[in-house]
């Protein structure tokens, strides 16, 4: 009888562990870059499927990454320009290759005295433009620039923490 609790915990944790590596992993938000959909201490589920499938980010996703600066720590911002894109801030509106960038999916906060305009610039190869949904608390591309495909853990997918605001993330 032991002996099948043993069997049956190992596999349980070989399985929770083999997930945790290859699938997906638990990111707790610290800050308010994403607010207001996403707050400090809130914890979602970021599925790393996609990288390992060579699915690049889509804009618009919510990605956790190593931060460039200092890659012992995770970031989570929304994908806005991809490789090979021109991105530049004007007054509040973020433009793509010179046209207009339609947020109104995203709840995004603006304040436009805190909201320097940002000089066109093209996203290199291999790389993206991210920003906090929350752009006047948000430290993103626009302070320490793009974000190398090589740092991008995996793609949120689902808010799980406090439960009653459960919710899937796109």
């Amino acid at each position: 009888m032991v002996w099948d609790w043993t069997k049956t915990l190992v596999l349980c944790a070989v399985i929770a562990l083999t997930l945790r590596a290859f699938v997906m992993e638990s990111y707790t938000i610290d800050g308010a870059c994403m607010e207001p959909l996403l707050e400090t201490g809130q914890r979602v589920f970021i599925f790393k499927i996609p990288r390992l499938l060579d699915r690049d980010p889509a804009r618009g996703d919510i990605i956790v990454f190593r931060y460039p600066l200092d890659t012992s720590r995770d970031y989570i911002k929304r994908v806005i320009a991809l490789p090979g894109e021109t991105v530049a801030i004007r007054r509040g509106q973020v433009y793509i290759n010179g046209q207009e960038l339609d947020q109104s999916a995203w709840p995004v906060t603006v304040d436009l005295h805190r909201y320097p305009d940002y000089p066109e610039r093209e996203v290199p190869e291999g790389h993206y433009f991210v920003l906090g949904d929350n752009r006047p608390e948000s430290e993103d591309s626009r302070v320490w620039g793009f974000v190398p495909e090589d740092n991008v853990k995996g793609k949120a997918f689902l808010l799980y923490w406090p439960i009653w605001r459960l919710a899937w993330l796109g």
